[in-house]
């Protein structure tokens, strides 16, 4: 863990970030042009690709106020959210969630998502990273989302790094 910072989520775990670099490995895995072309799968990506920005754009909103009103553009009224701190429903948990990130020790950082979406059927996944200014913490992770009717239903974030097998 050298080189890495805590993040406090409100009153749970701490995540260790890394010092700034790139914001995902540049080329990645994600290569756009081997994704299904069909018509059909296009248009779920493109409805998946939607949400899924809009959920993101939560947490680079010019105040506060902002978020509820983007979330509910992205997510159902009982989304299910996984995330480090355990299992939560609706969009006010998903809020706080957000609004804790928002409010970082490090100052109010920016959550880009940095790959293509990648979606097999209802479920979707994408990388993003969660930079603070000035070259402070950055945190990178994959979340897995199930769209319902083009809005997110379940969100499952896995953030930081998975370690290489001890084999």
């Amino acid at each position: 863990m050298a080189g890495m910072q805590p993040l406090q989520l409100g009153h749970g775990p701490t995540l260790a970030l890394r010092p700034h670099g790139p914001p995902c490995s540049e080329g990645g895995s994600w290569d756009k042009h081997t994704r299904n072309g069909w018509y059909y799968w296009g248009m779920q990506e493109e409805t998946a690709r939607s949400a899924i920005d809009m959920f993101i754009s939560a947490f680079n909103a010019s105040d506060d106020i902002y978020v509820t009103a983007l979330l509910s553009q992205a997510l159902t009224s009982d989304v299910v959210f996984w995330g480090p701190l355990g299992r939560s429903e609706g969009i006010a948990a998903v809020e706080r969630f957000v609004l804790d990130i928002r409010r970082h020790p490090a100052g109010t950082g920016t959550m880009v998502r940095c790959s293509a979406v990648d979606m097999p059927d209802e479920w979707a996944r994408y990388q993003w990273v969660f930079t603070t200014p000035g070259g402070g913490p950055r945190l990178a992770g994959t979340d897995v989302v199930h769209l319902r009717r083009s809005l997110i239903d379940q969100v499952i974030v896995f953030a930081g790094e998975i370690e290489p097998s001890a084999s």
